[in-house]
């Protein structure tokens, strides 16, 4: 896998959360004509890597989630408050190359799969390209049913990965928050759930969320938010503190993490 996503990862994290070069149409906190040349530099040299577009998807996904807040810990303090979130105004223009990078990343992937069904980039660009759709169709769309079919694609497509490359603990991130989501909910859904396939485990989707933050090679820092996520569900408010006192030690210029740290020493 490329350092492509690492590059993205860290240069998202170590933006301001907010006064970046906007897209088009409702805009996006996402400096794109910066991100456009790397990855059009990266297909030129790559042109069979769907980690390339897959990694472009993520970058659009990120800079969406920002512009809403949705990566604001209070959005999930409880399911009460998680239930009763509004459906978001997506920016239609950024939906679009969020789709059209994600079409491109699933033809490259099957392709490499066609010749080698253990192809570690073709698992891995799948496994990210699922759980990227299950995130946009909950959290951005509320269209929950259909996240929870991206979901189980995603969960799929990482045991695939896991299979072959056991050290992968990228892969740990798509299962590692579905775990826990779906091992929050009522007992008889979590049962009908797992009838359909998809994991309910909260703590042990704590435990790869864990994995990945420690040992991912790309997504560690994503990994972390979402740790402080989990941890202010679970009222554990000392561990969130300390994740993301961590996060803002590593990425001081993003303002998501000073921001969400005074919000929970306030008790708000």
């Amino acid at each position: 896998m490329r350092k492509i996503m690492l590059l993205l990862v860290c240069a998202f994290l170590a933006l301001p959360a907010v006064g970046q070069t906007r897209l088009n149409g409702a805009g996006a906190t996402f400096p794109y004509p910066m991100y456009s040349k790397w990855f059009s530099e990266y297909h030129k040299e790559h042109p069979d890597d769907p980690v390339g577009p897959v990694s472009e998807a993520a970058g659009f996904l990120f800079s969406e989630f920002d512009r809403l807040g949705i990566l604001e810990a209070q959005f999930y303090e409880n399911d009460s408050a998680f239930e009763k979130r509004p459906k978001l105004k997506a920016d239609p223009a950024l939906r679009d190359r969020f789709q059209s990078a994600l079409g491109r990343a699933e033809n490259l992937a099957h392709a490499r799969l066609a010749k080698d069904a253990k192809d570690r980039d073709g698992l891995f660009a799948l496994t990210l390209s699922s759980g990227l759709q299950a995130d946009y169709a909950a959290l951005i769309e509320k269209r929950n049913l259909a996240s929870l079919h991206f979901t189980k694609e995603a969960s799929v497509s990482a045991q695939q990965l896991l299979g072959v490359c056991p050290n992968c603990y990228d892969a740990l991130l798509a299962t590692g928050f579905s775990k826990y989501v779906i091992g929050s909910m009522a007992a008889p859904v979590r049962w009908v759930l797992r009838m359909g396939g998809l994991p309910a485990d909260k703590q042990g989707g704590i435990a790869d969320l864990k994995t990945t933050a420690d040992h991912g090679h790309y997504l560690a820092p994503f990994a972390r938010i979402l740790l402080a996520v989990a941890y202010v569900r679970e009222k554990d408010k000392s561990s969130a503190l300390q994740m993301l006192a961590g996060l803002q030690r590593d990425f001081p210029g993003n303002t998501l993490f000073p921001r969400e740290i005074a919000h929970l020493q306030s008790g708000r």
